[in-house]
């Protein structure tokens, strides 16, 4: 197929890739033309506007860093909604407030096109290996007939109507901000006591405390850069979003409330453009307990 990527941050130009390598033809949009060079390298051509970039294609994604920048993408003076037609399907992987993401999907179905919104999650690894699951709402006879192309990214959940996507994934994030906070907290508690970091760790990794947090997070504190692949920045952003999601729905989340307060003292603590990780250090260094470990602990995102 012909496909527009537009996006290619940490997450973005690693998934598209993975269409370059499918045998998809790709034009590829992004603020930094650099990001592009590997694309460039294997065939994609680049497109300057996000308008330019879905021109006669068959399937645009986009994925950026929030709410703002996806409604610039579809709203803006070069944007998706002065281009796209009848045929075409935007598939949206942002992170993305769900009311918005139901906006803007019905402008685009205004225009004829076809709007998914399939926001993903996964880190840096599932990007880079085809893995990066991807939770779709929107028309599913649509998503069904372009499930071959998306899964080329990884798997695909179809979660609904538009905007069931965005829900889902920031439940998702939802869990996984609360875990992070609840992993520090029980290793911190652990090694203070007493019982050694390494088999505390693999003790946790069992039974009722397992989760893929403790798995595929954990080494990042171990080896001190507590990932900064994805940064207190744009944790904070999907709390946020989160948060509204919430308050949207009704629901009291005091969990949630309380760690989207933690991860906003870890930011301002250690700044917004560090790891995401450093939520579990201002445990560390509340307790004054250090929970780096020696051990070959690759970074998810070189694998």
């Amino acid at each position: 197929m012909r496909i527009g990527f537009i996006g290619l941050g940490t997450m973005g130009g690693a998934a598209s890739l993975n269409l370059i390598r499918g045998g998809h033809q790709l034009t590829v949009c992004d603020l930094d033309l650099k990001r592009a060079t590997k694309h460039l390298e294997l065939g994609a051509k680049w497109a300057d506007t996000p308008s330019e970039a879905a021109k006669d294609v068959d399937i645009v994604f986009t994925m950026v860093f929030g709410p703002k920048q996806i409604e610039q993408i579809i709203r803006g003076e070069n944007g998706l909604l002065h281009s796209m037609g009848p045929g075409q399907v935007w598939v949206d992987l942002t992170t993305n407030q769900p009311e918005l993401a139901r906006e803007l999907a019905q402008e685009i179905i205004d225009t004829g096109a076809i709007a998914i919104d399939a926001p993903v999650t996964g880190a840096v690894d599932g990007a880079r290996n085809g893995n990066m699951t991807q939770f779709a709402g929107g028309d599913k006879e649509t998503i069904e007939r372009i499930r071959p192309v998306m899964e080329l990214m990884g798997p695909v959940h179809y979660m609904g109507s538009n905007g069931s996507g965005s829900i889902t994934k920031l439940a998702s994030n939802q869990l996984w901000a609360i875990h992070a906070t609840a992993m520090g907290e029980a290793l911190v508690m652990a090694v203070k006591s007493g019982v050694e970091l390494s088999r505390a760790w693999e003790a946790l990794k069992i039974g009722a405390s397992e989760s893929w947090c403790m798995h595929h997070d954990a080494p990042s504190v171990f080896a001190g850069h507590y990932d900064p692949s994805f940064t207190l920045d744009l944790c904070q952003k999907d709390l946020n979003l989160i948060v509204q999601a919430c308050d949207d729905a009704g629901t009291e989340a005091p969990t949630t409330r309380l760690v989207c307060d933690r991860f906003e003292m870890a930011k301002k603590k250690y700044g917004g453009d560090k790891g995401e990780l450093h939520v579990v250090k201002l445990e560390e260094d509340a307790a004054d307990v250090s929970l780096q470990m020696d051990g070959n602990w690759t970074p998810h995102w070189e694998k």
